[in-house]
């Protein structure tokens, strides 16, 4: 028996936009440490640390997110650890936006010009130094549009995580329609929130990408 679409069903959706944001959060901010971590190790003088975070980066960008989620997911049980959808999905997406993270945030400290580094060394500065008062301050500039741009494509990509159970915002939608089979009311909501979530990001990366741009150009 289905029933009616009903205001309850707009509010349970909320609900689940919120989660939807949480988990986003946690994965942009373990992603931003992580990322930072495989930036530097990548920009490293120590042939090991390169050989590590390049094998990092393979790996996670090489294999689906979906397939990622489910090795997390499902293996949990292996460490004998309680099979928890929103642990799994956080540790999976950090995972994931540690390896986009580690190389956006590499080809920015990269773009820096060379002769920042060069006259830093002049000055008998550490690579500690050189790296925190010279060149990461100028590849944050440069990385903060497709840093802004990731976000919006790793709020889209938690949208995967109902397959492992988590009640984000598809889930809920998938969850509302098997109860009122009315696709195109439910879906159409949730992919208008998705919309009002993600739109002003993208608008906002994309203001920022124009600025750098401008900026170049003088």
């Amino acid at each position: 028996m289905f029933r009616q679409f009903g205001p309850a069903d707009v509010l349970y959706i909320l609900e689940a936009a919120r989660w939807t944001l949480i988990l986003s959060a946690i994965a942009f901010t373990g992603g931003a440490i992580g990322g930072l971590a495989v930036a530097l190790a990548r920009s490293s003088q120590v042939t090991l640390l390169r050989v590590l975070s390049t094998g990092f980066i393979r790996v996670f960008q090489g294999t689906p997110l979906l397939m990622q989620l489910f090795l997390f997911y499902f293996g949990l049980t292996v460490l004998n650890l309680p099979i928890n959808p929103l642990l799994a999905a956080a540790i999976a997406l950090t995972f994931h936006a540690s390896a986009y993270l580690g190389e956006i945030w590499r080809g920015s400290i990269e773009a820096v010009p060379s002769g920042q580094s060069e006259a830093a060394t002049a000055l008998s500065l550490t690579y500690r130094s050189r790296m925190r008062w010279v060149i990461l301050p100028q590849a944050a500039r440069i990385a903060v549009a497709p840093t802004v741009g990731f976000l919006v494509q790793l709020i889209k990509g938690t949208s995967l995580t109902s397959i492992i159970g988590f009640t984000e915002l598809t889930r809920a939608g998938q969850i509302v329609n098997n109860a009122t089979f009315d696709p195109f009311t439910v879906f159409g909501l949730v992919a208008v929130i998705y919309f009002v979530i993600c739109w002003p990001l993208s608008l906002y990366a994309r203001w920022l990408e124009g600025r750098m741009r401008r900026a170049y150009a003088r």
